[in-house]
């Protein structure tokens, strides 16, 4: 049997529905009251904590999303010792700009604040940076959350210096890649000293990685922190699938409590994802220091071979960031027939700067590997996201391959 609950945060306490088969909030509150202590206590005890309580769609960032089935143990172990990570407690206020409907908002916002007591502040029905500039400032927030893109639109607004917000002491910017220099300007001019930079994906429940408070700046900045507790990490070679030594780059891999059952009515994916080891392969390249500090370098699907020469996007994509004009960017490859693939940048300029392809060479220039420097570079407005403010590499590319009337491959 399925059942669809309508609420209406403009009406919570509407009795009707405009559709039918739609069950209001109201009537279902109503309906908690008939239920006993003993029929509670009856069904709780029938319950088994690794049975699935969550089917969680994938973001979408590389192509089609995927039904990612997550149980209790999962999901209520993960908010918590994110919470730990994080020393959150009952006097924290959390606004929450991400949608409740990935991982992120209901593990990471709705579980954490319930695991601890703490309250949770819903500033926008969609982000709008202006609604959550507004919501930290009247509620005295202590935490926001975010993905990068969310962050830059706060930080970018025209009226973001009419907001006290200093009542802010943490939370954590996860979903994609965080820029060193953009975690600087959360932690100065948003006055988040102790923002953290999560790591995970939404097979994982979906935090495998934190920064903590009392980490050094370099590795607050630079890494993605160490595991949480009861989590397995490793990094392999992506060919042989064997550990690669300390410090050099491989494919990461988690295995633990947090790891999803599997993807739904999809066994064929579920074992692509999951080896017969019960390691989860991430699809994400990084490397591990001796202390177990992750430094995540790109995704391996976004890797460049440029004339038989590895690239990563994320180191390009961090050092031009730090140019005083440029909001955010994105690297990728595109094909050529010479070199495979070409690297091409799409660059977003602050509001109300102009800015040249030759200044972003120039820029790049004895800073970066000659090989490194894009050789395409557009200047966007904006990026095409998902629904969670994640850039989509993918369509980008298409966009690209088809504007400059190349072939795909």
């Amino acid at each position: 049997m399925r059942h669809i609950m309508l609420y209406d945060p403009a009406e919570p306490e509407k009795t009707s529905s405009p559709l039918p088969g739609l069950i209001p909030w109201r009537d279902v509150l109503t309906a908690g009251q008939e239920v006993t202590d003993e029929q509670l206590t009856t069904i709780t005890s029938e319950l088994y904590y690794h049975d699935p309580i969550n089917i969680q769609y994938t973001s979408g960032t590389t192509g089609f999303p995927k039904a990612v089935v997550l149980t209790h143990h999962n999901i209520l172990n993960n908010a918590y010792f994110s919470a730990l990570a994080m020393q959150f407690t009952a006097a924290d206020r959390l606004c929450v700009p991400v949608p409740f409907y990935h991982c992120f908002g209901m593990v990471l916002a709705n579980l954490l604040c319930l695991s601890v007591g703490a309250c949770i502040v819903i500033a926008c029905e969609h982000f709008d940076p202006l609604q959550v500039l507004t919501a930290i400032a009247q509620e005295k927030c202590t935490a926001v959350h975010g993905v990068p893109t969310m962050f830059i639109a706060q930080l970018e607004h025209p009226r973001f210096h009419d907001f006290d917000l200093t009542s802010l002491r943490t939370g954590i910017m996860a979903g994609a890649p965080c820029p060193p220099e953009l975690m600087k300007q959360v932690i100065n001019e948003m006055h988040c000293a102790q923002i953290l930079i999560g790591y995970g994906e939404t097979e994982a429940s979906p935090i495998t990685h934190l920064t903590l408070p009392d980490d050094t700046f370099h590795r607050r900045i630079h890494t993605v922190g160490r595991n949480l507790p009861h989590q397995e990490v490793q990094v392999v070679d992506t060919k042989t699938g064997q550990q690669v030594p300390l410090l050099e780059i491989g494919e990461i891999c988690f295995r633990g409590y947090h790891i999803m059952q599997g993807y739904y009515g999809d066994q064929e994916a579920t074992d692509k994802a999951i080896d017969e080891d019960g390691w989860l392969h991430s699809g994400d390249l990084g490397k591990m220091d001796k202390d177990g500090y992750v430094e995540i370098t790109g995704r391996l699907k976004e890797m460049i071979i440029r004339g038989g020469e590895n690239i990563y996007p994320r180191e390009i994509e961090d050092y031009i960031f730090t140019h005083p004009k440029v909001a955010a960017i994105a690297v990728f490859g595109i094909p050529d027939d010479r070199y495979g693939e070409e690297i091409m940048a799409w660059v977003q300029p602050h509001a109300d700067m102009t800015i040249t392809e030759e200044e972003i060479r120039r820029f790049c220039h004895d800073k970066i590997a000659h090989y490194k420097i894009p050789r395409y570079i557009w200047f966007v407005e904006e990026f095409p996201m998902t629904v969670t403010g994640k850039i989509q590499k993918f369509k980008m590319r298409e966009i690209a391959v088809t504007k400059m009337n190349i072939s795909s491959r």
